[in-house]
């Protein structure tokens, strides 16, 4: 039986009555094996019925979270928050830590995934980080960004096969103080902000700051993340 992976949904930011997702997580995860379902946000409270029925979770990108879920003001260049999706995001990363589901984040996932173990974010890169790297610059989805350094020891680098990897980039933030037992994975070469992180004292639960997905019909991509997850989840 192929394993079910559920795959976070967002908001179309220009018509709030729309869902969004694209079609790069669907395909990633067929082409990994698994069967890909997908949870538009709802009540928090369902989380453990929507856990009970899949095997694997991917958190996927989109808007920014809300500063006030880890204890700040609002900084002047944060984006569109949405406050139904953080909710209801961080209620299922919680209980998919709690039943140790397989996880991986993806690039706001891997911001959530801080956030629900108690971590911090940097709200705007280019004004908080001096010397910070251009990290959104407005490419095709597959074209590279910049380097990103893997650290020896991690169940990243033990997927992934490579000490250094070229990697896509959307994001103007990026995680700041590390939530409970993270350990970091990965860094950009360039800045040293947080590229990956992991937390080892689950199955398989994992995050990085790039989106693996937009490669999945590329060669040398990041396949290998999602057959790494679908492999986990197996029943």
């Amino acid at each position: 039986m192929r394993p079910t992976i559920g795959v976070t949904v967002g908001y179309d930011e220009r018509r709030a009555d729309f869902f969004l997702l694209r079609q790069d997580y669907v395909r990633s995860i067929e082409q990994a094996g698994g069967l890909p379902i997908l949870l538009a946000p709802g009540r928090p409270g369902d989380a453990p019925e929507l856990l009970d029925r899949i095997h694997g979770l991917v958190l996927s990108g989109g808007s920014d979270v809300d500063p006030a879920l880890y204890g700040e003001a609002p900084h002047p260049k944060l984006g569109k928050v949405i406050r139904e999706r953080d909710d209801f995001e961080l209620a299922l990363v919680r209980e998919a830590l709690a039943r140790d589901t397989p996880l991986l984040a993806i690039c706001r996932g891997h911001q959530v995934l801080n956030v629900a173990l108690g971590g911090t974010l940097v709200q705007d890169i280019p004004s908080e980080i001096t010397g910070g790297l251009e990290h959104d610059p407005r490419r095709e989805r597959w074209e590279r960004a910049h380097p990103v350094a893997i650290h020896e020891g991690t169940r990243l680098r033990d997927i992934l096969k490579r000490g250094t990897v070229s990697v896509n980039s959307f994001h103007h933030q990026a995680i700041e103080r590390l939530g409970d037992g993270l350990v970091v994975s990965a860094h950009s070469c360039d800045d040293q902000l947080i590229e990956g992180v992991e937390l080892g004292s689950r199955r398989f639960a994992l995050g990085v700051q790039w989106h693996p997905e937009a490669f999945w019909n590329r060669e040398d991509g990041f396949q290998a993340l999602f057959e790494a997850l679908v492999s986990q989840s197996r029943p």
